[in-house]
Formats: structure tokens, sequence, C-alpha cells
């Protein structure tokens, strides 16, 4: 093995996202003297964040008091919004929960590209001189005498037999007194450090969405900038949670998408196929008649809330944004709350720092002083209604939540299991019938993972373990008939031979990095690992 290389700073920041990268900006402002490394596994800053998404300015705002006349994208203004109740063939506005609910109000908010306002944090932070790397995967987390001490990246080189190619490079050890971990949802890193300082002792464990989207282009005649449109009931049965979104924003441009609840129970449920299936409702198909399909991608989202925030600090670092899981679930936003965590994690490790303590502590004060934990905690109970009562008992109990308690009732729901546990036998599950894609509207998955322009270098190594082959048989096949192959929004997994000898075939090369095999196995037996570092999906520039 070659020796690595080893660069040195005063905090090293994993991930490139909205939480990342405020850590590093607010951390120079404070503190210009030190120095900020922040690495991004995607090939850029962007790369694997497939948007529009509706952006609350607040923390932009807090941030960069300018970041109007600074040109930051924020340029689509909520002008209308609407909730809708779905039934098969027909849609009823519901005004009470828009009116009522102060989660769902958007006025003020914009309808951005996640990916550009990405961009423009990083070009804003490279101005002040954060040294960002992208294209570097951050591979394994290097703890020394009980402290986070840095990471390591990702080997570039090895073949698929584990073994160093011709053009092997070794990873680099980037050492930092503090690590702020921004990896998004479910990271593999943020895990390790969970694990290892027993972080999540005494919380919720976390639920989690897959929200699956894709961009369209339409006719101009049709575009209606700034239209919100959200949907829950149909095609999901009471107990399952999801709904549909649909924003205009941009030249023209639509941004869809599907969250399906990563609890729900019934094994032959696909959350592509659902999410395919809405677009031809008669609330959603006028909008995509006559334009053509741009962009897809998917990724899972934290939905536990508050009830499942772990404990945010340890020796050497805390964890940030989505990592921690600060997703206002009924909002369905996370861009404002994550950049506000990263900015009070920066100001505790300026504080850590200039008091030489180890532990960036104060950061779950700040936290818990700050307006982003007013928010969680008065929307807290909201997605633990809706997995306790089902849809209609927790958009019933959500409204009343809001009207009579304003977020203040003085009771906690909680989850009780992993969304792994749940799913019921493919024998005591009702299959669904799926219509198939007509090319037009809907789509199967590989035409839609060629629109994520996801590629990993077919000799590396398969970053997707199924750590035990024949409980996959036992478990995965002879009791669930492998929910895999349908939960998986990229066709990564496929059973082969399924009438004489089953076995599970992985196609390593479509992933698009959304995590939920890591989530949702009914075992915990399928691993997510770390890929060569610019692998993945290349979402591109203005979506």
């Amino acid at each position: 093995m070659s020796e690595r290389e080893t660069m040195e700073f005063d905090v090293v920041i994993v991930g490139g996202g909205p939480a990342g990268l405020s850590a590093a900006i607010r951390l120079r402002q404070l503190a210009p003297e030190m120095s900020v490394c922040l690495v991004e596994k995607g090939s850029e800053i962007g790369a694997h964040i497939v948007s529009g998404a509706v952006i609350e300015p607040r923390a932009m705002s807090e941030l960069f008091p300018d970041w109007q006349e600074r040109g930051a994208p924020l340029e689509t203004a909520v002008t209308e919004e609407h909730m809708l109740y779905l039934t098969p063939d027909r849609s009823y506005r519901v005004p009470m929960l828009e009116k009522v609910m102060p989660h769902m109000a958007n006025h003020g908010n914009y309808i951005s590209s996640l990916g550009e306002v990405c961009r423009w944090l990083a070009a804003q932070a490279e101005e002040m001189g954060i040294e960002i790397y992208p294209g570097f995967a951050a591979a394994d987390v290097l703890i020394e005498h009980n402290r986070v001490v840095g990471i390591v990246t990702g080997d570039m080189g090895v073949g698929r037999d584990g073994k160093e190619g011709p053009g092997f490079q070794p990873g680099m050890e980037l050492r930092a007194k503090y690590t702020l971990f921004a990896e998004g949802c479910r990271g593999s890193l943020s895990a390790r450090v969970m694990e290892h300082y027993n972080l999540r002792k005494g919380v919720d464990p976390q639920t989690y969405g897959l929200g699956i989207k894709e961009v369209w282009e339409i006719p101009a005649e049709k575009h209606r900038p700034g239209l919100v449109q959200h949907s829950f009931g149909w095609p999901m049965d009471d107990r399952t949670y999801g709904g549909a979104w649909l924003y205009h924003f941009g030249k023209n441009l639509v941004s869809y998408g599907f969250v399906t609840g990563l609890d729900y129970e019934n094994t032959w449920l696909s959350p592509f196929d659902e999410m395919q299936r809405v677009k031809l409702h008669p609330a959603f198909r006028e909008h995509f008649e006559g334009g053509r399909r741009l962009v897809y991608g998917a990724r899972a989202l934290s939905e536990g809330g508050l009830q499942a925030i772990p404990r945010l600090t340890f020796p050497g670092g805390a964890l940030i944004g989505d990592a921690a899981g600060f997703l206002n679930v009924p909002k369905i936003k996370g861009t404002h709350t994550a950049m506000k965590s990263g900015m009070l994690a920066a100001e505790a490790v300026v504080e850590a720092s200039q008091r030489d303590r180890v532990e960036p502590a104060s950061f779950t004060r700040l936290v818990k002083q700050s307006w982003l934990w007013d928010e969680l905690r008065s929307a807290r109970n909201i997605r633990p209604a809706f997995a306790r009562w089902g849809a209609k008992g927790g958009a019933l109990y959500s409204a009343i939540d809001s009207m009579l308690f304003r977020g203040r009732a003085p009771w906690t729901l909680h989850f009780r299991h992993g969304d792994n546990e749940v799913l019921k036998p493919a024998a005591l599950s009702q299959p669904i019938s799926y219509p198939k894609p007509d090319g037009k509207i809907t789509f199967d998955r590989l035409s839609s993972v060629f629109l994520s322009a996801t590629n990993h270098e077919e000799d590396q190594p398969v970053h997707l373990k199924v750590k035990n082959q024949s409980l996959w048989k036992t478990v995965n096949w002879d009791v669930f008939r492998s929910p895999e192959s349908r939960y998986c929004p990229a066709g990564v997994y496929e059973v082969a031979d399924a009438e004489t000898d089953p076995r599970l075939v992985i196609n390593a090369q479509n992933c698009v990095h959304c995590k939920t095999c890591d989530i949702k196995d009914p075992a915990q037996n399928i691993e997510w690992t770390t890929p060569e570092g610019s692998g993945g999906p290349n979402y591109p520039a203005g979506m």
C-alpha cells in the first residue's frame, strides 16, 4: 500500500450541500484566520442535488443579508399554492390545511434549483479562501485517543478484485482539529460516528422517506411561475405515508416528485411506480402534456424530526444538516434548517477553538436556543401522527394540533420501529398492479436512470454489499419476494433464475445514491458503502 499524503486544517467538512457550505462560510466570517477544507463526493458541487425545491430564505438572509444584491439564485417567488386530497380520478382542495397549518404556508418562499444554490454558495466560499475538493469521497473516519481527528478520502484506481490497478492513487488523510459531517441523509461516516460514540442512545429510531424527482420543460403557455401544488391520499392506502409535489419555476421548468414513507408495510409496493402513475391523475397530467422530461433523481430523506435527532457533538466534531435529521417534514423543507444548523455549528467550533476545547459542545445549546429548534418542536407530532393513525387520521390530527395547540401540545408522539422492521411477508401483502409506462408521461427505471447521467467506473469494487447471500435467499426472497427489486428507484437489484434457483444480481453502475437499500432491507443485510469519488449521478447546472 502506498503511503498516504496528509493535509492539515483547522476544520474539515464532509459534504458540499447547504449545511456544509453554510458552515464553511460562517466559519470564515467569524474567524478568517481558520483554515477550512470541504470535500464533496460528487464530480462538482451540486452534481448530486436534483431540484427545484421550495426554499425558505430565512437562513440565507442571516448568512448573507445582501444575498439578493450578490445574485443568489432565488428568483421564482411562490405566487400560488394548493393542497389537494386525491381519489383515483378526482382531486379536492383542502383549504383548511392550507390556511390553518403554518407548516404548509409558502408565502415569501422561492422555487429554485437547489443545485444552483449550492453552486452559488460554493463560489462565495471559494472567494473567502475556503478550499473545496469535489470528486473526493470521504471513505473513513480518523479516530485517535477517542477523538475524531479527520477523515480519509477513498482510494482511486482499485480494481473490482480489490487490488491496486495501474492508475492507483491512495486516498489522502485530511486531518483537522474539528470535523463536521454534512453528508446528508444516512451518511456512511455519520453512521460510523453515531455508532462509535453511541449518539443515538435515548432517541427514537430514525424514519425515512424516499423522494423521487423529475424536472420537466413544458410549453411556455402552460407555465405558471410560482405555482406550488402538493397532494396526499391516492395512490397510497390509508396506512402508507406519501404524497406528490409540483412546482413551476425558472424558464418553463416544472419540478415534480413523490415522497413515499419508508415505513410502508406492503412488500409489493414500488415507490418508483407510485410516482409514475400519479402523473396520470387529472390533477397532474395536464402539467406534463406537451412537455419533455429533462432530469431524474432520487434521495432518501430523514423524517423522524425532533424525536430522532441524535446527540449532535462528540470529541472533535459534530453532525449537521440532514446527517443529523434536521428536515422539517410537514414543510417538506430542509434547506433553511440545514443551513442554520451549519451556521450554529460554525459558531460552536469557533468558541471551542478559542477556549481550546476538544468538543464543540455549545452547538447543542445554540440549536435549542434558536428558531430551528422551535420550528422542529412545533412540527414534532405531525409525521408520527400519520404513522399512528394513517393518512386521514394523521391529517385530522395535524389540523387539530395546529389550530388548538399551535404545535405546543403537552405530549410527544414517538416512532417505535425502524423502517426495516415493519414490512409484511409477501403472502400477507396485497399485490399491486401498476400501469405500463407510455413513454410520454410515464417511463421505466432504466430510461429514468439515463437522465441522471449516473456513472461509476465499471472496474471498481461493487459499493453495495450483501453481507450474507444465504440470508438474502431465506429472508428477502423466501419471505418478502425481493423487496429491493421494487423499492430501488434505479433498477440496481434484480432477481435472476427466479423460477429455478433465485439469486440476486446487483447492477451497481445504476446506483443514484438514494441509500434506500441501506435503510429498508428487512435484515439490514445490504450495506451502502462509498464508491470511488465522482461516481454516481451528475445532475446538470440549472436543474
